[in-house]
């Protein structure tokens, strides 16, 4: 998720510190939610060994399903972060998403 661990001495309000029997050992600055979808982004096209956007379409969709399962399109502008890494339009996107909720038989729109 692109956290940076630090000193404990380091930690600010919104860190995690993490004790090991009561004493702190460590500080966990989680990073804002927009930079974890590009973290997340680059990672997915680190596994996939190409640009996400020189992915074929079966792949893309498969991409688009992951990234709603780990909630990357309830951030504001995910949608458009998305379709700009894949190389698509956000209607596109917004096709992947309504295909597999058909094909899941939810058959909810999506409200973005």
């Amino acid at each position: 998720m692109g956290g940076r661990l630090l000193d404990p001495e380091q930690a600010e309000g919104d860190d995690v510190v993490l004790r090991w029997e009561g004493r702190p050992v460590v500080a966990v600055r989680l990073p804002h939610l927009a930079d974890s979808l590009e973290s997340i982004l680059a990672d997915l096209e680190r596994r996939h060994g190409a640009p996400l956007a020189e992915l074929d379409r079966r792949t893309k969709q498969s991409v688009v399903r992951n990234l709603e399962a780990r909630g990357a399109f309830a951030l504001r502008h995910g949608v458009e972060t998305v379709a700009a890494a894949l190389g698509v339009s956000r209607f596109t996107i917004y096709n992947y998403l309504n295909r597999e909720r058909d094909a899941n038989g939810s058959g909810s729109s999506t409200n973005c």
